[in-house]
């Protein structure tokens, strides 16, 4: 764990020390926690490939850095995570690395499951889901009804997703509608659209995190992200633990959401007349 080490005099012992550890939790501002973080878990393959492995190898380890990032975020009362675990375009990757991420997918879930409800996580998904195996469909809604009940981190996995297809589908239920006289285009908002999305259900992501060193949104929440704050990390997902999660929540703290706004009315909470 990285530490930050605090030194001062102590009054008893004017020549002598006394240090301080405080863990990199200690320093998170607890009143000032993003609702929601979601996260690109990038660097599996590379991670894999860097060690002499196969990519599945990476896949396989990348599961511990979700355990240990849904627990982080559950101790420090996080109310939503959202992972983009599979993306519509990963269909297009070799076939062998597609059914062995399908076959983890399934182990996984019914693994995790007790843990889970130990820790009173909600299970969501968002996606094409019709598009994964009948096996992994199977698990996944044993899993929604096995965890509905459960009251704290709603964490909620993009699988099979990508947010042109969730757009699209988006206005084309809208189109729907309009068609058959139950939305009137004049009563389209903004909301509107919003209430079509898959994610209509959850608040917009605060902080965003991607892994690997890569500088991209690729295809996630385009939507979702038009307020947050993006962070960036060279860490490889397979090694990305509660202390990474910790910098990237610090970094967001330090950071001044203006949402269009300057920053001294945000300051001063001056509104904008």
């Amino acid at each position: 764990m990285q530490l930050n080490f605090i030194t001062f005099a102590a009054q008893s012992q004017p020549l002598g020390q006394m240090i301080f550890y405080m863990s990199l939790k200690d320093t998170i501002n607890m009143q000032k926690l993003p609702r929601h973080i979601a996260i690109i878990m990038d660097g599996n393959g590379r991670w894999a490939k860097e060690k002499g492995e196969d990519r599945l190898f990476g896949h396989l380890h990348g599961v511990e850095s979700v355990r240990n990032i849904v627990e982080g975020c559950a101790e420090l009362g996080i109310e939503y995570l959202t992972l983009y675990a599979f993306s519509t375009e990963n269909w297009d990757r070799p076939a062998y690395e597609v059914t062995g991420l399908m076959e983890l997918l399934v182990d996984t879930i019914r693994k995790e499951v007790p843990t889970l409800n130990k820790n009173n996580i909600k299970l969501h998904a968002i996606g094409d889901i019709s598009m994964l195996p009948e096996n992994a469909q199977k698990e996944l809604k044993e899993a929604f009804e096995e965890t509905s009940t459960n009251t704290g981190l709603n964490l909620i996995m993009a699988l099979s997703y990508s947010s042109r297809w969730e757009l699209m589908a988006a206005v084309k239920q809208i189109a729907i509608d309009v068609k058959a006289g139950s939305l009137q285009p004049e009563q389209i908002t903004q909301d509107t659209l919003q209430q079509y999305l898959s994610t209509s259900s959850f608040p917009d992501p605060e902080l965003m995190v991607r892994t690997s060193g890569e500088y991209r949104i690729s295809n996630f929440l385009l939507y979702q992200l038009a307020y947050a704050e993006l962070y960036f990390t060279n860490t490889r997902w397979p090694d990305f633990r509660k202390d990474n999660l910790y910098e990237a929540i610090i970094d967001f703290q330090n950071r001044e959401r203006r949402f269009g706004k300057t920053g001294d009315q945000i300051r001063e909470e001056i509104p904008i007349s």
